[in-house]
């Protein structure tokens, strides 16, 4: 049984900071939040601080994937599980903690290179929450959303969250010809918070997707609308997808990955279900011929 119990933070870094300003508060509809770098962008989605936390730097790439735990003793319980595989384990300063607005977080590395957080004891803020287009985000006990991450080192990633960080297999779907398959995992009722997928290289931005969904269709089409005005490339048209039934559409960051944003996704009861591999990515829509090259997927220096 696994201790995570949901995402809990996205941290990243870009080069594009004003143009994330636009993308995440004008197009997306994201509440803005605080933190401690006054430069930063914290984007709110609920009573947390910030979910996603964007950074000026000089490069994208991901700076941590913030997985949270009930309390202090499942913290310690992911501790321990992670460093008898091996895998050291840095325990952040109160300083760097209290930055992440937690009050304890510990650091680590998967086998594909990400850099992993846990923590527990988030820190709310209990102003109101004043999105762009007065949706609110689907979170609360299924956390953030959920991420897929790219690694050259797909076999030993799988193997690393359903082992060590017991996250529940949620099923998977053939790609490259069938040679390998797309690992989708789960640790709420949310399908799936966390998808493995095999990629060609290492290295930034160490990121295909970032998920948030919404409580209406009418938001989704509002933001579909309103990243398309401001010139903000689709990667996917609208469509269903056929394991977590989300209706959604995907935008590309700047810094080449994307967002999916989308509604009305599946909840899974455990007590009942079965892994199961699907054969199709969507019943309808979800047109990638206009996508551009995802940066996880482009050879380094193209």
């Amino acid at each position: 049984m696994t201790q995570i119990r949901g995402l809990g933070y996205l941290k990243v870094q870009t080069r594009h900071i004003d143009r994330w300003r636009e993308f995440a508060l004008d197009g997306l509809g994201f509440a803005e939040g605080g933190g401690p770098d006054p430069d930063g962008l914290y984007l709110r989605m609920d009573e947390r601080r910030s979910r996603l936390q964007v950074l000026p730097g000089d490069s994208d790439r991901v700076l941590a994937v913030g997985w949270e735990v009930r309390d202090q003793f499942a913290l310690a319980a992911v501790r321990e599980a992670v460093e008898k595989s091996g895998t050291a384990v840095t325990a952040l300063k109160p300083k760097e903690a209290a930055e992440r607005d937690a009050e304890e977080v510990i650091a680590f590395t998967d086998p594909g290179g990400t850099p992993v957080e846990v923590f527990f004891g988030a820190v709310l803020d209990h102003s109101p929450v004043r999105t762009g287009f007065a949706q609110k985000f689907v979170t609360g006990p299924m956390g953030m959303g959920h991420v897929v991450l790219p690694t050259p080192n797909f076999a030993e990633t799988v193997t690393f969250y359903n082992e060590v960080l017991g996250f529940l297999p949620r099923g998977a779907m053939k790609v490259g010809g069938g040679a390998v398959r797309i690992r989708f995992m789960g640790v709420n009722q949310r399908h799936h918070s966390l998808a493995i997928c095999p990629a060609p290289h290492d290295g930034d931005p160490g990121l295909v997707h970032l998920m948030v969904e919404v409580d209406t269709l009418d938001a989704v089409g509002i933001a579909l609308d309103t990243v398309k005005e401001k010139g903000f490339s689709i990667s996917s048209t609208l469509g269903r997808h056929t394991n977590d039934k989300m209706v959604s559409f995907y935008v590309r960051a700047p810094g080449g990955w994307d967002i999916e944003y989308g509604c009305e996704g599946l909840l899974v009861d455990e007590t009942y279900y079965t892994a199961e591999e699907i054969t199709k990515d969507s019943y309808w829509g979800h047109d990638w011929s206009g996508s551009e090259p995802l940066a996880a997927f482009t050879p380094p220096g193209k």
